[in-house]
């Protein structure tokens, strides 16, 4: 398939772009002749073309990792981790142009792609390690002339679903994590977002990974899904996208046991104590709101102010997001990019609407100014409350809501009103406020005085419906393993004696 003249200027190696499924180690085309064009949500412009692989072609898929897994699995640990060292080191001397792809077919801003790289490849690097120190137990014996203990191994193929916000970075973070602990790999990414996946597909097979060990499936995501999840062969599930998706996957799963890992939606409240500088933590709040345009599980939903600093904090947080630029992700100095299609668009206003039809007051966010379709610019609510649009959904998009509240009770009532429980913020110096506050969210992940949360030592992942299990960490890798429990009987020994 011929190659958009936009990214035949742009890359250094034009073979990282495919537009083929990758399935047992070769390039693969649909049988059915569906397919799914990819546009650059910036411009409009079609980039490239994916094909729909038919439910063969799925199984097909699900054969091959069946058969790599027999010797993936037979490797010595140190052997994995070579593999995998090398794929790190060919995502890192490839990070310009694993970014370009991901600002075409994604929209984020260049810098924050050459970011998703180092992210994404951080995770292969930390796991690489991590494979290593899968340790069992050994367990004192309560039986006479007996040794008892556990071993760690892998479940067998992984199907992993991942989604269009960070194509490289969530694929990585599941996949690094389940091939070193053994286990073999169908990544199924979003249709919006593939070319990032079948450039990890290109590189990890330049860096020796067998065939069948790292396979990447395209197609219509429901039919995809329900044959991945359907398949008794297919032995751990894990998934990243909307709570709505991730509860149909679980019931999906249900008939074959599987082991599901599940980070879902987020709902991040953003909490101002009356002794912060206001300026200081709404500059963060900004930073915490419109990372990647807002389309992001860990965006500040709610951002929750002291009354008594409210207005002033308000006005820092005007000031700062009229600064944001927004604007072609391929062009310099552009904080935010598009929103992934127009649907992401129109959501969000219809979430505007319904706030200023409520009672809440518009500050910012002039849509007239957006540079094409996709764009939403930057918008400021105030007066958010609990019967909003914006309390409850999580909006996926550059738009902020603040809330006054009056102590440290009402906020931890309002920060936990939500079904989500995914990440958390607390801006405050008072470490008795830090720890009443962190204590009683009902969040997995909290966040003090700091935007930055996540990277490869962390136990990625939520609690009530944001999910299930973690990502990344000493437990990432534990998702894709089973322990096994031994009892070595002295030979010639008799029960009882």
């Amino acid at each position: 398939m011929k190659l958009s003249k936009t990214l035949t200027k742009a890359l250094d190696d034009p073979r990282l772009f495919r537009q083929y499924a990758y399935v047992d180690g070769k390039w693969t085309h649909g049988d059915g002749g569906r397919e799914e064009t990819v546009f650059d949500p910036a411009t409009g412009e079609a980039i490239g073309h994916i094909p729909w692989l038919e439910p063969g072609q799925i199984l097909e898929a699900v054969d091959a990792a069946e058969a790599a897994f027999v010797h993936w699995r037979a490797l010595r640990v140190d052997e994995r981790c070579e593999r995998l060292l090398a794929w790190y080191d060919l995502l890192q001397a490839n990070r310009e142009d694993l970014a370009t792809i991901m600002t075409l077919e994604q929209g984020k801003p260049l810098p924050d792609a050459r970011g998703e790289v180092e992210y994404g490849a951080s995770f292969v690097r930390w796991f690489a390690e991590e494979g290593k120190r899968t340790f069992g137990e050994t367990i004192p014996s309560h039986i006479p002339n007996a040794a008892l203990g556990t071993i760690k191994e892998p479940v067998g193929i992984a199907a992993l679903i991942t989604p269009w916000n960070f194509p490289l970075a969530m694929i990585t973070r599941k996949a690094a994590a389940a091939m070193a602990a053994g286990c073999t790999v169908i990544v199924k990414p979003a249709g919006e977002t593939p070319f990032s996946a079948l450039a990890l597909a290109e590189l990890a097979e330049r860096a020796g990974i067998p065939a069948g060990v790292f396979n990447v499936v395209l197609g219509d995501p429901p039919e995809v899904s329900r044959i991945l999840c359907g398949e008794d062969r297919v032995k751990a599930l894990s998934f990243t996208g909307s709570t709505r998706v991730g509860r149909l996957l679980l019931e999906q799963c249900a008939n074959t046991v599987k082991r599901v890992s599940l980070e879902l939606g987020g709902n991040a409240p953003f909490i101002v104590g009356p002794d912060m500088d206001p300026r200081e933590a709404a500059f963060a709040a900004v930073a915490a709101k419109f990372q990647t345009a807002g389309q992001d599980c860990l965006a500040a939903d709610r951002i929750l102010v002291h009354e008594s600093i409210h207005d002033e904090f308000v006005g820092h947080f005007a000031e700062r997001m009229a600064a944001l630029t927004v604007g072609n992700g391929l062009e310099s100095e552009i904080d935010l990019g598009p929103l992934i299609h127009r649907q992401a668009v129109e959501k969000a206003a219809a979430i505007v609407d319904d706030a200023i039809s409520k009672g809440a007051t518009l500050v910012a966010g002039d849509q007239t100014l957006a540079p094409g379709p996709n764009f939403f610019m930057p918008t400021l609510l105030t007066g958010v409350t609990h019967d909003m649009k914006i309390w409850h959904e999580e909006s996926f998009a550059p738009v902020a809501g603040i809330t006054a509240y009056a102590d440290d009770d009402q906020v931890i009532e309002m920060a936990n009103d939500t079904e989500y429980g995914l990440a958390a913020y607390i801006y405050t110096h008072d470490i008795r406020r830090i720890w009443k506050i962190m204590r009683a969210l009902e969040f997995g992940m909290v966040s003090v005085n700091s935007v930055k949360m996540t990277g490869p030592p962390v136990p990625f992942g939520g609690v009530k419906h944001s999910g299930l299990g973690r990502e990344g960490g000493v437990t990432g890798i534990d998702e894709y393993l089973e322990t096994k429990y031994y009892c070595l009987g002295a030979l010639g020994s008799v029960s009882g004696s």
